[in-house]
């Protein structure tokens, strides 16, 4: 990829030259990221899609340079002659304005386009892209477009690491995607507190001149009533007193759906959770190892989580909760640059036993937090125009709001105000758990 590695040969001068190198240094940043995430795997291992859910990695390499394509170059791009023509559709995800998508279970099928053939639409989309942005006068709506496919381009980097570690999990060979990395050393969580935040009116969505997704506005005032929040996010412990306490086996504790789900699909144990000789094991991108206790549990569903609350005699918190919680807390933790792609526990106390934060511990990284919010649209929510408008909006059904980010997000895509949505017995994303309760 060298072609990305010197975008502009000579020192910009002016602030719009400036702007354009800093959106071509994004753009090459961003694209190598995707190739660093899946230089390690063979072209066998780019073929794999282990469930419904998850999408070959080759998929998701075709897939983000089809968005620059479809939605960039194609448009804006004098003379801009696509890779493929058949590729407009077969790369297509969910975009019905733009045309017919394949059925999303069937893309491990397509053993042609090779692999290699794919890193050649790669390449020739990031010529395309450079020439487009070293071109003058890029038109701030085209900035604005190159800026969402970067972001989008992240979600399926976060993609890459969840869907290659269910397909390595599916295979009986167990086989690692990454060696073992060393992580901060924790014999024990630090006890469990809550931070009481006060009953009152408060401001939720994004604004101003950051990226942010159109589902996280439009900016709105909510009342909130006093609610206390955890300091730290639920342990393997803690998630094994629930397992010991046969909770698996209490309809009480459920929602009716939940209940229905851990029967159907048997549920006993988070996913990727496995027993033997009285120890429990969970698999991660390393290769199978033993349950940490004192590490965050992941890989649960909603209803998993509504169940362990309850359970708990606590409760998920809202989104809104959480974002109050969240807002002021600065974007850093175990994120995807972090290289572990796994949770680790909470930061000690400090000798003094106060927290080792002011804001709440791991509200950024590690797992992806369920909050009890449906995936709704804000009030003035309002889908962009034409096919871009089926991004976020159309998804407002049947799916609940995570907060936070995970240990396989990059640091630069996740803000207070992101809103991540599932079904809710979704589990092979790394999902996990943080109490809330009244604070009356």
């Amino acid at each position: 990829m060298a072609h990305l590695k010197s975008v502009l040969t000579f020192p910009p001068a002016s602030a719009e030259e400036r702007n354009a190198a800093a959106l071509a240094s994004q753009y090459a940043a961003v694209r190598q990221q995707t190739d660093a995430l899946t230089a390690q795997l063979s072209p066998e291992d780019q073929m794999v899609q282990s469930c419904p859910e998850a999408s070959p990695a080759k998929w998701h390499l075709a897939h983000t340079s089809w968005f620059f394509e479809t939605f960039i170059l194609s448009s804006h791009l004098n003379d801009y002659r696509p890779f493929h023509p058949q590729f407009r559709d077969l790369f297509n995800s969910y975009y019905n304005a733009v045309g017919q998508q394949p059925e999303k279970a069937l893309r491990n099928t397509f053993s042609r386009p090779g692999l290699d053939e794919v890193r050649k639409y790669r390449a020739h989309v990031d010529e395309h892209m450079v020439r487009l942005l070293q071109s003058s006068g890029v038109a701030s709506d085209v900035r604005k477009l190159v800026v969402l496919g970067l972001n989008h381009e992240q979600q399926h980097q976060e993609l890459i690491v969840t869907d290659i570690k269910h397909g390595f999990w599916s295979n009986p060979l167990h086989p690692a995607y990454q060696p073992a990395v060393a992580a901060p050393s924790a014999s024990a969580a630090p006890a469990q507190s809550q931070q009481l935040y006060p009953e009152g009116l408060y401001d939720i969505g994004a604004e101003g001149e950051s990226f942010y997704f159109d589902n996280e506005g439009s900016r709105h005032k909510v009342f909130l009533r006093p609610f206390r929040l955890a300091a730290r996010l639920a342990t393997c412990g803690e998630y094994l007193s629930f397992m010991e306490d046969a909770s698996y086996s209490r309809p009480e504790l459920w929602l009716s759906d939940g209940w229905k789900a851990v029967q159907t699909q048997r549920w006993k144990a988070p996913l990727y959770w496995e027993q033997s000789g009285g120890q429990w094991f969970q698999f991660t991108c390393s290769g199978l190892r033993r349950v940490e206790e004192a590490e965050p549990v992941c890989h649960v569903s909603y209803y998993e989580a509504d169940a362990f609350a309850r359970w708990a005699g606590a409760r998920l918190p809202t989104e809104f909760e959480w974002e109050v919680a969240a807002v002021r807390a600065p974007v850093q933790g175990n994120l995807v640059e972090s290289g572990r792609f796994h949770p680790d526990a909470a930061p000690a106390a400090r000798e003094d036993g106060q927290p080792s934060q002011v804001f709440p511990s791991q509200i950024y990284g590690d797992v992806w937090e369920w909050t009890a919010s449906a995936y709704l649209p804000y009030p003035g929510y309002k889908p962009a125009a034409g096919a871009l408008g089926e991004y976020n909006g159309k998804f407002m059904s049947g799916q609940m709001v995570l907060r936070g980010g995970s240990c396989a997000t990059p640091r630069s895509h996740i803000r207070a105000t992101y809103r991540n949505f599932f079904p809710p017995e979704t589990r092979w994303q790394f999902s996990g758990i943080r109490l809330a309760d009244d604070g009356s």
